[in-house]
């Protein structure tokens, strides 16, 4: 990692909202449509604060039909110790297996 990179993650991290976010998807995949939801913004403004994490490199992206789901690059986010740093409690499910586990208990 240079420091070109270096720099795009902290000007990431200097955003309250953002670091918020990343808290929200410690606890694993998330739609954009819940986000915007628990964060109590608009939309529109959510999706440019996940734009920003994921050019710099800190979430991930998926599409599934119209949706988009969000989730942290734990690669990134345990290379730079943010784990740590932020006091995270990283859970790995996905949406996808999230949803196969709550039909099969149906």
């Amino acid at each position: 990692m240079d420091d070109q990179q270096r720099a795009k993650i902290f000007r990431a991290l200097s955003e309250e909202t953002r670091i918020k976010i990343i808290r929200l998807l410690s606890g694993g995949e998330k739609c954009v449509c819940k986000l915007f939801k628990d964060l109590k913004l608009p939309q529109p403004k959510t999706s440019r604060h996940l734009a920003y994490l994921k050019k710099a490199g800190l979430v991930t992206a998926r599409k599934e039909g119209l949706w988009k789901y969000y989730s942290l690059n734990l690669k990134m986010i345990k290379e730079l110790s943010l784990d740590k740093t932020l006091g995270l409690t990283i859970k790995t499910e996905t949406a996808r297996s999230r949803s196969f586990l709550e039909a099969r208990h149906d």
